[in-house]
């Protein structure tokens, strides 16, 4: 039997540690096939309820894939376009003739979870500062920012007024971006995103997943929710001439 680590987080977060170490250090490989939920309890000694859980949650968030008779698989990338550009939201609500305005939610610095300090590439789980800001379009809003900045790139991201300075002019001012990641997905409104975009619970929206780098460092991940009905994402790009 593995002992989980003796920490005060929940037992299906351990859980999901576990898994996600063994995704992370390569010890599992893209595509194969976990353990079952029996298999899980054998070996962590803990319940069937936390590891369903933990599996559930991990699905929910891409990192696996529940085939029902089958199994559970770890996911592997996701299909992606290179269609969207780095585009900055309050600029763009100006020059349609508009007025945009900022409401900051929360500012503060945090410890990530398991699967955000994967996704920074931390070799040890270490702090981040952590945003949420409504961009609103002649007081209608139309997107819900969530940001997570390095700090060791960004040291004084938390000490800023973001109601007055845009994040990513902030952003682009302190580091540059060599390289960026999209994933665009279609996605209900929950609770807390219905009432900061003052939609219905389960109305369409557009989730915009953005990672930057700056050289070899994960610079910032953020999480950028449009409301279907009020916003679209596009690009106009030269393809390129080679095969």
């Amino acid at each position: 039997m593995i002992a989980l680590p003796d920490t005060a987080s929940p037992l299906y977060e351990k859980v999901k540690d576990y898994i996600l170490t063994n995704i992370g250090t390569g010890k599992w490989s893209k595509d194969r096939k976990l353990p079952s939920e029996n298999e899980f309890v054998a070996t962590l000694g803990v319940s069937r309820m936390t590891v369903h859980r933990a599996l559930r949650e991990l699905t929910s968030a891409g990192f696996l894939i529940r085939l029902q008779g089958v199994g559970t698989f770890i996911a592997p990338p996701r299909p992606q376009s290179t269609l969207i550009e780095i585009n900055n939201i309050a600029a763009e609500i100006v020059a349609r003739g508009n007025r945009h305005r900022s409401e900051v939610i929360v500012l503060e610095k945090i410890m990530p979870t398991k699967e955000l300090a994967l996704s920074f590439e931390f070799t040890k789980r270490t702090s981040v500062y952590h945003s949420v800001v409504v961009n609103f379009e002649n007081d209608l809003p139309v997107q819900l920012e969530e940001r997570f900045v390095n700090p060791s790139l960004i040291p004084d991201y938390d000490k800023q007024d973001f109601s007055k300075t845009a994040t990513y002019d902030y952003l682009m001012q302190k580091t540059p971006v060599t390289e960026v990641e999209h994933i665009i997905s279609a996605i209900p409104a929950d609770a807390e995103t219905a009432r900061h975009l003052a939609v219905d619970v389960g109305s369409c929206c557009l989730l915009l997943h953005r990672r930057t780098w700056t050289g070899a460092i994960v610079a910032t991940i953020s999480k950028l929710t449009y409301v279907g009905s009020r916003y679209s994402l596009g690009s106009r790009y030269s393809p390129s001439k080679s095969p």
